[in-house]
């Protein structure tokens, strides 16, 4: 996909007064962040340039079952597939939705230059059936894809994001009428799905220039009534804090919680969760399921790539919490998805070693 300079474009000066989420024309988390400076930002960088270990990237193809527009319309309704990173493909009263599409090779301004995709999507956006909604968690280049939301505009009906990255949207040529931007607590029903922003710990921006002035957000999304009905939680990306027991409370709980596991690191605690952090947000929010995201697509922390997975589901064994980790592009009921069968554990190793390992070390973990 060609890349465009509109991508990192200056975003329109819109004022959210209104928000309390908003203060001089930035938003900001309940909580302050920390803000790294300018000399723990360069030794970030230097340790990303310097010592990145060898382990932060697939030693071999990872699994993917491929996607067609005539599996996706046959599928019952329900479904969710995971087509990479935070990216998710669900089907809602027979409504084709997704989150945060990013199909681009790299997650950057430029297609020659930055974290690079250790698999392709399952399904090309070509092939995409019509989709009646995009929900947006924030403005990342990991999670909003400009040459996505350029070929996906004429087929989306939709545009559903926090404030501010809905002028992002408009300024690059989305129909006005397509989009609808919401504060925290604030939200909508489009076709039988109802979907409220909630709170996240996080920040924004895709230049120098532009830090803060998109606000981030969690979705709750809820269909059908009474006991049919299904709820899901998709984090987007935070670190943990005390957001989630008040998402727990208002609406929990849920069937399937989609949380950020992945990306993590020591040198930025409250804008990633860590492992036993996402555990503890699917606790908070009132989960039944707990499917790990924000990981396995991209390299863009220091840890193994397989590490937010073996992590995650060490404890959720011991919290006794059932473990979603699909395939990418397999197919999950969402009340009752199939559980975790450590596809990654293969994948991680050498095409020699895969061949040579023990009954032991091929074990999967108990079930839960």
């Amino acid at each position: 996909m060609a890349y465009s300079i509109l991508s990192c474009a200056s975003l329109p000066a819109t004022s959210y007064a209104d928000s309390p989420q908003q203060v001089d024309g930035k938003f900001r988390n309940t909580a302050p962040r920390e803000q790294p400076g300018l000399f723990k930002t360069a030794a970030i960088m230097w340790r990303f340039a310097t010592g990145k270990p060898a382990d932060t990237v697939p030693r071999q193809a990872l699994p993917v079952q491929a996607l067609s527009q005539a599996d996706l319309l046959a599928a019952p309704d329900r479904s969710l597939w995971r087509l990479g990173h935070s990216t998710m493909l669900l089907k809602i009263e027979g409504k084709f939705w997704l989150t945060d599409p990013v199909f681009s090779e790299r997650a950057s301004p430029f297609q020659f230059l930055g974290p690079k995709r250790f698999h392709a999507p399952p399904i090309a956006l070509d092939d995409l059936p019509p989709i009646t909604g995009v929900i947006l968690s924030h403005d990342h280049y990991d999670h909003l894809d400009y040459d996505a939301i350029q070929q996906l505009a004429p087929k989306v009906a939709h545009f559903v994001a926090p404030l501010g990255v809905g002028d992002r949207l408009i300024a690059w040529g989305v129909p006005a009428a397509k989009v609808q931007q919401f504060d925290w607590w604030q939200g909508t029903t489009i076709e039988g799905l109802r979907l409220v922003a909630t709170p996240a710990q996080h920040f924004s921006g895709r230049s120098l220039s532009d830090g803060n002035r998109t606000l981030w957000a969690s979705w709750v999304l809820m269909s059908g009534q009474g006991s049919d009905q299904v709820r899901i939680f998709f984090s987007g990306d935070t670190g943990y804090f005390d957001g989630f027991k008040a998402i727990g409370e208002r609406f929990g709980p849920f069937d399937l919680t989609m949380i950020e596991t992945g990306a993590y690191d020591a040198q930025w605690p409250d804008v990633h969760m860590q492992p036993h952090e996402s555990l503890q947000a699917h606790l908070d929010v009132k989960g039944r399921h707990l499917m790990p995201i924000h990981n396995g697509t991209f390299d863009l922390a220091m840890h193994p790539w397989t590490e937010p997975f073996e992590r995650i589901t060490a404890l959720a064994a011991n919290a006794a919490v059932p473990l979603v980790a699909p395939v990418m592009g397999e197919r999950l009921d969402i009340r009752t998805p199939a559980l975790s069968k450590h596809w990654w554990r293969d994948a991680a190793q050498p095409q020699t070693a895969r061949t040579k390992m023990t009954d032991a070390q091929s074990a999967p973990l108990p079930r839960l």
